[in-house]
């Protein structure tokens, strides 16, 4: 895979870079601006390098045209504060504004494009109409950086097609992202600890499935740890429960007892009578769940255990939260895993998504960790061992 410095010297180059800007906002304010802070090593490289650099990315699911609230403003200014210096948003994403403000810049100078999928042609699944839109992003360019992991895994315009179409190199947050992925796929140090929370089983299975044959230990805990304990014969009152999935799930129980994988589900529960914040939490058997109440947290001596099993890995992956972190009553499982993988001496990967926000929500420092992914969904698909086109595409 070609590095940015395999496109020589880029001086008065315009350089196309696909960054990952698809931050959570509040209104017009960034709430959690760790994408953007992420982008920056690539494009200050970009910049020192006298390039005329030029970003796509997106922001949210706008259907397919313009839709103010996803507008890419709010991160044209963030990404000027942060690079100290103007980032100028073209009013559109291929067309007049976009054209004319590429030819206005200098040289070091840095615009945004308005957000890509503004164009319905960027996720179209027929590759005529994403070829069109390539077309015309790479009309803007002598050369494409791809620097955002959060969209490797998907098959459009700006992530695939156009590196079809430009001397192109990976960024350097790709391959940081590749790099720190392959210690926990390829050859990882063991023991290989592996964390899977989050809302829906359905979205880990891959993960699992690819994962019982390589990691040593699974801890299973958010609203996907039901659809186990259900597989497990327990009762899970009214908590999110994917019914469908668990023969599934008790199959791969079986597979992992087999294969002499531990998979360690947590043996309390803190449930409530409904999703509130301020909802009254009590902790209860994780076999024995009321019927009237949902978990939204692992319990106390669930968060201990876990963390047990953390403590002497050398390396551990954790993918989405062990409870509804958002609310403090129902945080302290994620905290819980948190601390532990900041306490041990491995190799610990946050892997984006809501993991990452829960890091920097509860205060966590980036640096106990050896890597925050950007991207929860590209990082989930890299675990299962699926290609990704994004990347793909990048290696001649």
């Amino acid at each position: 895979m070609k590095t940015i410095d395999s496109l020589g010297d880029v001086r008065g180059k315009r350089v196309l870079v696909r960054s990952d800007f698809n931050v959570p906002l509040d209104g017009s304010t960034i709430t959690d601006d760790g994408r953007i802070r992420a982008a920056l090593p690539t494009l200050k490289v970009m910049v020192a390098g006298g390039a005329k650099v030029v970003v796509t990315a997106h922001l949210g699911r706008p259907k397919g045209s313009p839709d103010p609230k996803y507008s890419l403003a709010p991160v044209a200014e963030r990404l000027g504060e942060l690079l100290g210096t103007t980032v100028t948003l073209a009013e559109d994403t291929v067309g007049e504004s976009a054209r004319a403000t590429v030819e206005a810049l200098g040289d070091g100078e840095v615009a945004l494009l308005e957000n890509v999928r503004f164009d319905a042609r960027e996720t179209s699944k027929d590759d005529a109409e994403r070829g069109t839109l390539a077309d015309e992003l790479a009309a803007l360019a002598d050369a494409y950086v791809s620097d955002g992991f959060g969209v490797v895994h998907r098959k459009q315009a700006s992530v695939y097609d156009v590196a079809q179409r430009l001397p192109h190199a990976a960024g350097s947050l790709v391959l940081k992202e590749i790099e720190s992925l392959r210690k926990a796929t390829d050859d990882p140090d063991r023991p290989y600890v592996v964390v899977l929370g989050g809302s829906k089983v359905s979205d880990k299975l891959g993960v699992i499935a690819n994962l019982i044959g390589k990691a040593d230990r699974l801890l299973i805990g958010g609203g996907m740890v039901f659809t186990f304990l259900a597989a497990k014969g327990y009762g899970v009152g009214s908590s999110l429960l994917e019914e469908d999935q668990v023969e599934t799930v008790r199959g791969y129980l079986a597979e992992a007892e087999s294969k002499g994988v531990e998979i360690v589900l947590p043996t309390d529960i803190v449930v409530a009578s409904e999703f509130k914040a301020d909802a009254p939490a009590e902790t209860v058997p994780a076999d024995a769940i009321p019927a009237d109440k949902m978990g939204l947290d692992i319990g106390p001596e669930s968060a201990r255990a876990f963390a047990a099993k953390i403590a002497d890995a050398k390396t551990v992956v954790w993918n989405g939260p062990m409870g509804v972190f958002e609310f403090p009553a129902f945080a302290e499982g994620t905290k819980a895993i948190a601390q532990a993988l900041s306490d041990t001496a491995g190799f610990t990967i946050v892997g984006g998504g809501d993991s990452a926000a829960a890091v920097r929500i509860l205060g966590y420092d980036e640096a106990t960790f050896s890597h925050i992914s950007t991207g929860g969904g590209a990082s989930l698909e890299f675990l299962e061992g699926k290609t990704l086109p994004g990347i793909d595409v990048l290696e001649d």
